[in-house]
């Protein structure tokens, strides 16, 4: 596998697991940290999960926002694995502080990309790109939606929107002969490895410790983050994934009462302080479709209940 790959935001749940699988793989693995003394924390991980040879692996400073570092990164590289993207601790008081990076760092990525000679570029885009601004009943979200980003959403959701939609822009008008896939995940659970965490981590935490006390009315998609570095690296591979988007979903969808009371029933001792929910109506279980990503690229994901007990399990 001679391949070299660029891995962009190393330091992100789904970025450290889509390095291990790679580097499992046999790849040349490059990788984007906003700063080099990050790479520790990588190393860690990737230490605990198994890699003792790191021969395949260089490290590369460059963040979203700026042009500094890019052009070394993708240099060399086949594929460039666009995952990094900035995710808000809270909702910040002008949406343009999330929106901006987000589409400029996608398009920054790409542009560099492209005069590189990279092969395709796999950009992780989000279920907050295709499922908001419209009424979710009885409708099956598939990779034909699209979020109405004039509706009135969160600055993340529609920061994700915009900068999928100025990719496909750029590829159009300019994106010569590299090719474009996105994959489009909904919440990512799953082990943690190291120290490197996320929100859906911190969620399952909460639930656990009795931080979140009520069940509200939303459900959501859940996946693997294992099975979403494995559905980048598939979406790179193969020729029909060119020019498509990708839904990456577990079958089913989740609320917060029903992770509480699949740890109840499956992880009883850990389970103690969980808080008494009601259970979600059931008019409010959104539908989405995994066909295409099953069909296309003969994806198999771990089922939703797997994916939130390896979570448990790591925080353990």
């Amino acid at each position: 596998m001679n391949a070299t790959v660029l891995v962009t935001g190393g330091t992100g749940f789904v970025g450290i697991h889509t390095i291990l699988q790679l580097l499992q793989q046999g790849y040349v693995v490059k990788t984007t940290l906003r700063s080099l003394s990050k790479k520790d924390t990588i190393i860690q991980a990737l230490t605990e999960a198994g890699i003792i040879d790191f021969t395949n692996l260089s490290f590369h400073e460059a963040e979203l926002t700026a042009d500094a570092g890019w052009e070394e990164a993708v240099a060399h590289c086949n594929y460039v694995l666009h995952i990094a993207s900035p995710f808000p601790a809270q909702e910040p008081k002008d949406e343009n502080e999330l929106i901006v990076p987000a589409r400029d760092g996608a398009l920054r990525v790409l542009r560099a990309s492209k005069e590189a000679g990279v092969e395709r570029v796999v950009l992780t885009s989000s279920f907050a790109a295709i499922g908001y601004g419209r009424e979710p009943s009885n409708h099956v979200f598939t990779e034909a939606d699209w979020t109405d980003e004039k509706a009135p959403i969160m600055a993340y959701i529609k920061s994700k929107t915009v900068a999928e939609k100025a990719a496909w822009q750029f590829m159009e008008a300019e994106g010569g002969t590299m090719e474009l896939t996105v994959i489009n995940p909904v919440g990512i659970f799953g082990p943690v490895i190291g120290s490197i965490s996320s929100a859906s981590i911190d969620l399952v935490r909460a639930i656990i410790n009795g931080t979140i006390t009520e069940s509200p009315t939303f459900t959501f998609g859940v996946v693997d983050v294992r099975d979403v570095a494995d559905i980048h690296i598939k979406a790179m591979l193969r020729p029909e994934a060119k020019g498509q988007r990708f839904l990456a979903t577990s079958d089913g969808v989740m609320s917060f009462y029903d992770i509480a009371e699949l740890l109840k029933k499956e992880r009883a001792a850990l389970a103690v302080n969980i808080a008494a929910m009601q259970p979600t109506d059931e008019q409010f279980y959104t539908q989405i479709s995994n066909q295409k990503a099953v069909q296309t690229l003969d994806w198999k994901p771990r089922s939703k209940e797997i994916a939130i007990l390896a979570s448990v399990d790591s925080l353990a």
